[in-house]
């Protein structure tokens, strides 16, 4: 994530009005902690050039900016609150994707200006979740200057990926959620991001087109019945589960299209559902990764 090129300095205080509707005044923006579960917050923080200004980072944070900071959330989703008050923040960028919600209650009960978004990721929504953080942070302009470039990003991977796409057929796509070798192995489907990001790359989603919504149970039957030529994971999901033959291996996998051909594509856990300022370059490597991965190799 590069930040955008102006100098930034917050105009503070700014009061707004948060996601649950209650008013947050930000006084201070001086150690910032953003926390969610696919990073986009802390991306966009980097990206309105105040990473320096972070002092702490959730696990999906996996960017090399990043890397240096304390990890305050456990398994992704879990708020360690003592973790995150040893840190002093002057403000929580968060929302409803982590929790639990008694955690973040007890941030701003302590006095930390705590500020929720919304917690829906669409392809449309990157623009308005940057002007939102941006505007908590009293930076409104930079908003503005790193939205128009994330638009446009997403514009120029929207045209590359129409001309890689030019006279075939969508292909057939499945996001699959795995962790482990347990129970939690879900097929995404409308409304969880997987749905808007497999159209963004020209794909069919096959959740959505059988009328799935958020998640299901990825059992054998309801993988046949969707049989994709092609399977969309996140990599940490992907190696917890022991690698592409561990994932074959799981119960209906095999025996589909995907499997048949070993047609699996993983991206980082942090990036492929975030939609945020690099979202562009999020559908550009997917899709050289879908389309032309000869292009990946050295």
């Amino acid at each position: 994530m590069a930040p955008i090129e102006s100098e930034v300095i917050p105009s503070l205080p700014v009061t707004v009005t948060d996601e649950t509707g209650t008013a947050v005044t930000i006084t201070d923006a001086s150690r910032i902690i953003a926390l969610d579960l696919y990073g986009t917050l802390a991306d966009t923080v980097v990206g309105l050039g105040l990473g320096d200004n972070l002092v702490g980072r959730g696990s999906t944070n996996t960017s090399p900016e990043l890397a240096d900071l304390p990890v305050v959330t456990q398994d992704g989703h879990q708020l360690n609150g003592e973790a995150v008050l040893a840190l002093e923040p002057t403000i929580v960028l968060t929302d409803t994707s982590i929790g639990p919600r008694e955690v973040q209650d007890q941030l701003r009960a302590s006095g930390v200006a705590v500020v929720f978004f919304a917690s829906t990721r669409t392809m449309d929504s990157v623009a308005e979740q940057i002007h939102a953080v941006a505007d908590a942070l009293g930076v409104a302009k930079a908003g503005e200057e790193l939205a128009a470039r994330s638009v446009q990003g997403i514009a120029d991977a929207q045209d590359e990926i129409a001309a890689m796409t030019a006279g075939i057929d969508p292909l057939r796509i499945a996001f699959l959620y795995v962790r482990g070798n347990g129970s939690v192995f879900f097929i995404l489907g409308e409304g969880s991001g997987a749905d808007d990001l497999i159209t963004s790359i020209g794909g069919n989603d096959v959740a959505t087109a059988a009328g799935i919504s958020g998640t299901k149970p990825a059992n054998s039957e309801a993988l046949l019945a969707l049989n994709p030529e092609l399977i969309l994971v996140m990599s940490s999901g992907l190696e917890s589960t022991g690698g592409l033959e561990g994932l074959l291996g799981r119960p209906g996998v095999s025996d589909t299209i995907a499997g048949q051909n070993r047609r699996v594509v993983d991206m980082n856990d942090g990036q492929v559902l975030s939609f945020g300022p690099s979202t562009g370059a999020v559908l550009h490597s997917l899709s050289a990764a879908v389309y032309a991965p000869s292009e990946l190799r050295p």
